[in-house]
């Protein structure tokens, strides 16, 4: 059964938690964050994406740079822009895009239950990415990003959510640059943190990660070489994760572009795509697909449709996959990538930059071919995570985000 506990929050002053609100360090770059904090000292980037305070070109996986977050989150402290939660809490977090919401609890989970398989995983994670937050962590004496965690739906749980919520004010209610609402209430009352305890404890059997593999990873990676008793009440012992019932979670397509055809012409390309898929050519207009083994291909300024021909895949938990039908009948096949977990010629977009962002990369030259998705399913992530596969690199995209720098678990 799932361990969590309240925690002590540094978070801002509600009248600055929208300043300080800042997206998860790995979803956009230097540049990125820099724009973004332009102007604003107030921004949590100084602390997650440090480099911005740095000159130009500094290694962003130097000394300095973590060095530099430590200092920013300490003058965020002491200029009073954050503190810490007088008592330990659990916090309620409801995002809202595009009209649909989602409600989580923030809280800090067990490392032991990570370390046990309590708390599920569905991706490998690479050393060098780990070491990055493990050196932040170790920097910063903090946890500044949180995972994202999901479980199948408790009625009891649900309902008591939302009756702190109907019953109590929140401290944050704010709706982000990019028109994403953000509402956080914290619960403090001792019986109310009893019972969500309790009810984790007796009612949750298993967590499954959503986002946050490699934050999961690095705090248990801190946690061992600190050589304390896992089982013991202290704070190294647990990480930074919102946990929400899947009922509400939707993931969006992770989408791929390549570099080139692999030596082939784009008729001969075509071609050979048409022994594993049906093809048709759908025009200039940007077409999602609409069903699982279903695919969108840009290539040449045209849009494809692929439609997977029975045989390609097969019916175990990995093997459905449409990421692994692109891997197995395309990328491996006809573009000589094998591990696109390490293959230059390969990148990742989320679904959240649209098809426009595909297109983008292609007509550039960058680019010369772009596969769209169809999203997978939370179920298909449970039964792979239950069944101790992985899935392959990149295979989900969640949105909404949730926004570092309003919630920090300190070690």
């Amino acid at each position: 059964m799932a361990i969590i506990k309240p925690f002590r929050a540094l978070r801002p002053q509600p009248a600055l938690a929208k300043e300080v609100a800042a997206r998860p360090y790995d979803v956009l770059n230097s540049k990125e964050a820099a724009e973004e904090a332009a102007g604003n000292p107030y921004s949590f980037y100084h602390v997650s994406k440090s480099e911005i305070d740095l000159p130009e070109g500094t290694d962003i996986h130097s000394a300095p740079v973590y060095a530099k977050a430590a200092e920013n989150l300490q003058r965020l402290l002491a200029e009073g822009t954050l503190f810490a939660e007088a008592s330990p809490a659990y916090y309620i977090y409801k995002l809202v895009m595009d009209g649909r919401s989602q409600t989580g609890l923030v809280c800090a989970s067990s490392i032991d239950d990570y370390n046990k398989g309590i708390i599920k995983k569905h991706e490998f994670t690479r050393p060098e990415k780990e070491q990055d937050r493990i050196n932040h962590i170790t920097a910063t004496k903090a946890q500044t990003g949180n995972v994202f965690l999901a479980y199948n739906d408790v009625p009891e749980l649900n309902s008591l959510i939302s009756h702190w919520q109907e019953h109590n004010a929140p401290v944050y209610d704010f709706v982000a640059n990019d028109g994403i609402s953000h509402t956080i209430w914290v619960v403090a009352e001792a019986a109310a943190v009893e019972e969500i305890t309790h009810r984790f404890a007796t009612q949750v059997p298993a967590t499954y990660i959503a986002d946050g593999h490699h934050r999961a990873a690095s705090a248990a990676l801190v946690q061992k070489a600190s050589g304390e008793d896992v089982t013991a009440d202290k704070p190294i012992n647990f990480f930074l994760t919102t946990i929400f019932p899947a009922s509400q979670l939707a993931i969006l397509d992770y989408n791929r572009v390549v570099k080139d055809l692999n030596g082939h012409s784009k008729a001969d390309f075509i071609s050979r795509l048409e022994y594993d898929f049906i093809v048709e050519a759908i025009g200039h207009h940007e077409q999602k697909p609409s069903m699982l083994h279903e695919f969108s291909m840009y290539l040449d300024h045209t849009w494809y449709r692929l439609v997977a021909r029975e045989g390609t895949y097969t019916t175990d938990p990995i093997g459905i996959l449409d990421v692994t039908i692109l891997q197995n009948n395309v990328l491996d096949k006809h573009l000589g990538i094998q591990d696109p977990r390490t293959d230059k010629r390969i990148d990742f977009v989320g679904g959240i930059r649209g098809l426009g962002e595909l297109v983008k990369r292609v007509d550039s030259g960058e680019m010369a071919v772009a596969f769209a998705l169809y999203p997978v399913t939370i179920q298909q992530l449970f039964d792979i995570a239950d069944s101790g596969n992985v899935m392959p690199p990149k295979s989900t995209w969640f949105e909404p985000k949730l926004r570092d720098g309003l919630l920090t678990h300190t070690i």
